[in-house]
């Protein structure tokens, strides 16, 4: 596999962030930051001796948008990976990074985007659900849609353990995918993606 350079972005537990440190991906980390000063992300990537930052939001967006860009432009990231990163990008970071911000979430885009996906589709009933990798744009989980991995919903299933669940996939598909776009990237036509 060439050699890359990552940024994971992570704001809680870093479970996600935890299976891509445990996978031959590890070695390409050159660091991890979050909007959540002290949380377990940072505590999980610090134990496998990764550079850790933080740019916690604040009142005034813009300012947080280009602290965010300058720390990421500081590291040449190739791509920046969120994994469990619960905050909007501006159009700073995104101008700065086009085509190169991978986002995952637990739900089968575009049927629930957004911060509340396990339990939006629950509600819904939802038979189905899963997880997706997808291209950052400016809307909210509205980029194009990298890979997908459905996960059936089980009768006794709550947010828990519907989300665990999705979330045990969900950690695989990431690190599959990083690892085609690191060996060979994609081309991007519209909506529709391929891999080379």
């Amino acid at each position: 596999m060439p050699a890359a350079r990552i940024v994971v972005l992570a704001s809680g537990e870093g479970t996600l962030l935890q299976a891509l440190l445990d996978s031959p991906l590890a070695s390409s980390i050159v660091a991890v930051g979050s909007d959540v000063p002290g949380c377990r992300a940072l505590e999980r990537a610090q134990a496998s001796s990764v550079p850790t930052f933080a740019v916690p939001v604040g009142a005034n967006r813009d300012d947080w948008d280009a602290e965010l860009t300058d720390r990421l432009q500081s590291l040449d990231p190739d791509w920046v990976v969120c994994a469990g990163f619960m905050r909007i990008m501006g159009a700073r970071v995104l101008e700065s990074f086009p085509g190169r911000i991978v986002n995952s979430h637990p739900s089968l885009l575009p049927a629930f985007p957004g911060a509340h996906a396990v339990r939006s589709s629950l509600e819904y009933g939802v038979r189905v659900s899963g997880c997706t990798v997808h291209l950052v744009d400016a809307g909210v989980d509205t980029g194009p849609i990298l890979a997908q991995q459905p996960v059936f919903v089980e009768p006794n299933d709550d947010d828990a353990s519907l989300h665990e669940r999705i979330k045990q996939v969900e950690r695989v598909l990431l690190v599959d995918v990083l690892e085609r776009l690191i060996d060979g990237g994609v081309t991007v036509t519209g909506r529709s993606v391929e891999f080379r």
